[in-house]
């Protein structure tokens, strides 16, 4: 089969490949996936640059993907084969990820993916969607909630305050731009705020009538964390799943006697039930054509992984696609 890979972390330009590799076959409670999209996420080309060192001699990137299963081994029901399938945690502890024709992995590990859903959709799932599903049931916001959400027009945000909106939550979203404030407002946002040129801290409470905020659910809390004494309620909350600094600081003065509560994650590592319940509720919004998607402007054969690797590096707006 045909594969993307690497050899060495590095560049795109300089270690990344495109070959023949040997096609894997399901092995016990595994099913073959013949892959139609492979997504690529800021994690995958993280990783690829060096944030995780590889640990094996050859490692295809990636873990999101969508296509069809054609092989299911024992343990697992034949009438599987045939099914269209969204794949969540690819490349996840193991070298074998989506940028291939065909990825073999545990039958939870596909989804079943709704007929009407295409196989663009079905590669932003299992990093994007599900990170955001899970940020919001963390953030603990309801009806009369209020929220900030950092990035709203990036690939999780957007998910983020569409999750939000669906339980009742108010929704301030900060962006970039008029053009990303577009894109926040057109998935639910009610306000955005152009961290750029505005201060957003002055924002917030102008939009609250000074009321402190319930929640914040942040992407980068080595950026952000100066929003929090100014707008967040006492024992608020502050979902973190990003930060551009490992050794971030965060206001421990504001936060001791205010008993505010951070917690952490990353989406690889939610536990079985945790999964169950996002699994549901994204594919439940699927169903039912609620849930807004963006895709990158352009997507990429296979063999121009280079290519869509930079446009994550460059900040693309959407969801960047390779295609098999």
């Amino acid at each position: 089969m045909k594969a993307a890979y690497y050899e060495a972390n590095g560049s795109a330009r300089d270690v990344m490949r495109v070959g023949d590799i040997p096609t894997p076959q399901a092995g016990p409670g595994e099913v073959r996936v013949k892959l139609a999209t492979s997504g690529v996420n800021p994690s995958d080309v993280k990783a690829r640059g060096g944030s995780r060192k590889i640990a094996w001699p050859q490692l295809i990137p990636h873990s999101d993907g969508a296509g069809v299963i054609d092989q299911a081994g024992d343990g697992v029901a034949k009438s599987r084969i045939g099914e269209r399938v969204w794949v969540w945690n690819g490349q996840w502890k193991r070298p074998f990820g989506t940028a291939a024709e065909y990825i073999v992995l545990p039958a939870v590990q596909a989804v079943k993916l709704p007929d009407k859903i295409g196989f663009d959709v079905g590669a932003c799932l299992g990093i994007p969607a599900m990170t955001a599903y899970h940020a919001v049931v963390l953030a603990e916001i309801d009806k009369g909630s209020t929220v900030l959400i950092t990035g709203g027009a990036g690939a999780v945000g957007q998910y983020v305050i569409q999750f939000a909106k669906a339980v009742g939550a108010t929704v301030i979203a900060t962006v970039s731009s008029p053009d990303k404030a577009a894109m926040a407002r057109e998935v639910g946002a009610d306000h955005t705020v152009d961290y750029k040129s505005e201060d957003v801290a002055a924002r917030v409470m102008a939009i609250t009538g000074n009321k402190p905020i319930d929640a914040i659910i942040d992407m980068d809390i080595a950026s952000n964390a100066k929003y929090v004494s100014p707008v967040l309620k006492p024992k608020g909350n502050v979902i973190v799943y990003g930060s551009s600094n490992p050794q971030a600081t965060i206001p421990a003065g504001f936060g001791i006697p205010n008993s505010t509560r951070y917690q952490f994650f990353i989406v690889y590592e939610i536990d079985a039930d945790e999964r169950e319940r996002a699994v549901a509720a994204i594919n439940a919004a699927l169903e039912s054509g609620t849930l807004k998607h963006r895709i990158a402007p352009q997507t990429f054969p296979l063999q121009d992984i280079v290519a869509a690797h930079e446009a994550v590096e460059k900040v693309s707006v959407g969801n960047v696609i390779v295609t098999m």
